[in-house]
């Protein structure tokens, strides 16, 4: 579930993903909306399929937000303005399957587990890096959600002192600084102030810059987009490394769009700062590595969580 797309897909153990569908988000703030199109789609990849009712055992959503996964009610998704929702009891009075929430993040952290880079890894950290910033937790090879659900929200850690606004109101979140929305925010101001930029015309014609954008620039050695991604790589790397000292993980997964688009750029820079700023003990023996299953990870994850709380394998 995002804030633009919805992504829905047929998966098993086996055969892995089976079918997709992608859709526009409805706009506006209409939840009775959203939770038609969120069973539209549902039964579109069924229909897709000629799936009956009995083959499938479960609809996982991913949720950008603060999730409780027992009850299926949303706390806060600020990109789909849902509040204090109970989205899995609305969504099963709509479709006749078994309905799991869990935050998108945490989602990926299991897929990447179970299928991905992170098979072999007791204690992981996940962390995507896209429109925000979001961070999922493996501890002990169980994933860790907190005494509140709310773990892993590496976006929501303040590293710059009285820095821009976050989402989330606070100030200096790494998220309003090192995102792909605040690398953004930070070329558009500098062309603004008149520097010189391929990117120059996104500005002028009042244009979104994707991740595709950032890295054809960086293709193009433009020194606005590199000096900016240098920037956010670094602060990503202290992040990490603090993280780190903190938890003494094995594993760092990093991914998201902005991993997929120019991860060969700001992998090694990230991994410069980490090595920087990192305690010798707690680097010992640790990767750093990008996911291969990018959006897929989320999807990977449904069948560890139908699993955790249904007790089903598919």
């Amino acid at each position: 579930m995002g804030g633009t797309k919805i992504l829905a897909a047929a998966i098993n153990s086996k055969d892995g993903i089976i079918a997709r569908v992608k859709r526009e988000t409805p706009p506006g703030n209409n939840k009775e909306k959203y939770i038609q199109s969120l069973a539209e789609i549902v039964e579109a990849v069924v229909n897709e399929l000629h799936l009956s009712e009995s083959n499938v055992k479960a609809v996982c959503l991913g949720v950008p937000g603060s999730v409780n996964p027992f009850t299926g009610i949303i706390g806060l998704a600020p990109n789909l303005r849902l509040r204090n929702f109970n989205i899995g009891e609305r969504l099963h009075g709509l479709i006749p399957y078994p309905v799991l929430i869990e935050n998108d993040v945490n989602l990926g952290a299991l897929g990447i587990k179970k299928f991905g880079v992170g098979k072999n890894s007791k204690n992981m950290l996940v962390v995507f890096i896209g429109t925000g910033i979001g961070g999922g937790l493996i501890l002990d090879e169980k994933i860790y959600r907190g005494s509140n659900f709310v773990a892993g929200e590496i976006g929501h850690m303040v590293v710059k002192k009285d820095g821009p606004l976050c989402g989330c109101g606070n100030r200096g979140c790494i998220e309003a600084v090192a995102s792909r929305t605040a690398i953004v925010k930070n070329i558009e101001k500098d062309i603004k102030s008149g520097k010189k930029s391929v990117l120059s015309g996104f500005v002028k014609n009042k244009e979104r810059i994707k991740s595709r954008a950032l890295s054809q620039a960086i293709n193009q050695k433009d020194p606005l987009a590199v000096k900016r991604i240098n920037e956010a790589s670094e602060t990503i790397g202290v992040m990490l490394a603090g993280v780190s000292n903190l938890l003494n993980v094995d594993m760092i997964v990093l991914g998201g769009g902005v991993i997929e688009a120019i991860g060969k750029f700001m992998m090694p820079r990230i991994k410069k700062s980490f090595n920087k700023n990192v305690m010798e003990g707690s680097a010992k023996g640790l990767k750093i590595i990008a996911s291969k299953l990018g959006d897929d990870a989320a999807l990977y994850g449904g069948i560890p969580l139908a699993e955790e709380f249904l007790g089903v394998k598919v």
